[in-house]
């Protein structure tokens, strides 16, 4: 291959290769919040990347002329399939077609990746990884909503963050499913209305973007067109004097219609259970959250960070929620004969690490192994020993791989690898049956020791 058709290395936008700190730092995520599902009840599973595209359907895309234009899709003979884009469509499948086997109340955790076609940057990917808990059955619906702000709060804690640092904002769809249906909005507009409030808080929006997307169109700073709802002058403004409202008894006092009321009361059910614990106080009602997904049908949930997070550049961001959710009524009952409630949350695992990475706060084990080095091919099979006896031990080790390399050159390679720990032994060491520890991240001049090989573990478990 010649100069000019070298291959440029290079990844498609919103793709991302983790590693090092910040892969150590997602896999401690990861224990932390398996930990906290299965603590909380639940049984692991796992689906398929491709689901058949109608059995999951789009319940994304904003174009209604191209509803699966937010998902990948791809021909596959006479059917078409699709990469999931979330895993509460795959876990409806699942239990529509195993409900038979499956627990009258079956809690489910499911940790994998999703793939979303849609615009990239500031913690949010093409290719990203979520973490589900789900409870599907006929439950006490507050119990299980409070269950999983438990849920939540449990495990951001053990994630590293300190209380005040993340709210759970909560609300229910039916409180503002009841104005909609008071105000006589067409059922063609309303999933237009529900997304346009969702983006109440979203960069560059605010009361006057919200009503621009219930009324005629917004165009946004780059220019470009969105259509909006469509709705007349009293319409929206019934709908933004709503958002203005932040208390639940004022919420309660103003709504009059019997499915606000309906919300209202559920809500105030959710607050009851989570009195009996001991998260309360980290759980706040927005009732200006309402999820863009269509399937949510009554309660739902956003938790969102109370810390600056920044891009590449240094300019502050909004990433949105970091673990969210909601309760469906039909979701299940799309698959023909099965007609199953469930509820649940999702962690954007990697959109959590990208603010994460910001803090100094959450430090991460380093399991780099002590490095044996080799100073003389004729004492490879000693040099075995040796690093058979560390890993015997317990202790994460290697051999330097290149017997050609001087001593120099392999310290140079165990400091650019910040690996703890260097063993070094040559003729003399061996002659005396002793070994020298070299301890890399020790003060120049003092970080070696020649020791009696036989106290090689505890000295060098002194220094890792």
């Amino acid at each position: 291959m010649n100069k000019e058709n070298k291959l440029v290395p290079g990844l498609p936008s919103g793709f991302e290769d983790r590693w090092d700190k910040k892969l150590l730092l997602k896999k401690k995520l990861l224990k932390a919040i398996e930990n906290n599902f299965i603590k909380f009840g639940a049984e692991a599973l796992e689906t398929p990347s491709f689901e058949i595209s109608e059995n999951i359907g789009s319940f994304l895309a904003e174009d209604d002329s191209n509803p699966m234009s937010d998902v990948f899709s791809f021909q596959d003979g006479e059917k078409s399939i699709t990469l999931r884009y979330d895993l509460s469509s795959p876990l409806a499948r699942f239990v529509a077609q195993n409900n038979q086997e499956l627990p009258s109340i079956y809690k489910r955790y499911a940790i994998q990746n999703v793939f979303r076609n849609e615009k990239a940057g500031n913690g949010r990917y093409r290719e990203f990884m979520q973490a589900d808990f789900d409870i599907v059955g006929n439950v006490n619906p507050a119990q299980a909503n409070a269950e999983l702000c438990n849920l939540i709060s449990s495990t951001l804690s053990d994630c590293g963050l300190n209380k005040d640092q993340f709210t759970i904002n909560v609300s229910n769809r039916k409180i503002v499913q009841g104005l909609i249906n008071e105000l006589k909005i067409s059922e063609e507009k309303q999933i237009k209305v529900i997304r346009a409030i969702d983006k109440l808080d979203k960069p560059g929006f605010g009361l006057k973007g919200v009503e621009d997307l219930l009324k005629k169109e917004r165009k946004d700073q780059s220019g470009a067109i969105t259509k909006g709802a469509d709705l007349s002058d009293d319409q929206a403004a019934q709908i933004l004097n709503f958002l203005k409202i932040k208390d639940l008894k004022e919420l309660k006092e103003t709504l009059k219609n019997p499915l606000s009321q309906e919300g209202v009361s559920e809500l105030e059910n959710v607050f009851e259970v989570l009195g009996y614990g001991s998260n309360l106080n980290q759980v706040k009602t927005n009732f200006t959250i309402v999820r863009g997904l269509a399937y949510y049908s009554d309660f739902i949930v956003e938790t969102n960070l109370n810390f600056k997070v920044t891009n590449n550049k240094g300019k502050e961001v909004d990433i949105g929620s970091i673990c969210s959710g909601g309760a469906y009524a039909k979701l299940i009952s799309r698959f023909r004969g099965v007609d199953i409630p469930g509820t649940g949350i999702s962690f954007g695992v990697d959109r959590l690490l990208f603010a994460l990475m910001q803090l100094d706060q959450i430090k991460v084990e380093d399991q780099k192994p002590v490095l044996v080095c080799v100073m003389d091919q004729k004492y490879l099979k000693n040099y075995y020993e040796l690093v058979d006896q560390l890993r015997d031990n317990n202790i994460n080790a290697e051999v330097f791989l290149d017997s050609k390399k001087n001593l120099g050159k392999q310290l140079t390679f165990a400091n650019k690898r910040e690996l703890p720990v260097a063993v070094i032994c040559g003729e003399n060491e061996f002659n005396d049956n002793t070994v020298t520890i070299k301890n890399l991240k020790g003060v120049k001049g003092e970080n070696n020791q020649t020791i009696p090989k036989a106290d090689l573990i505890n000295e060098i478990k002194k220094l890792i």
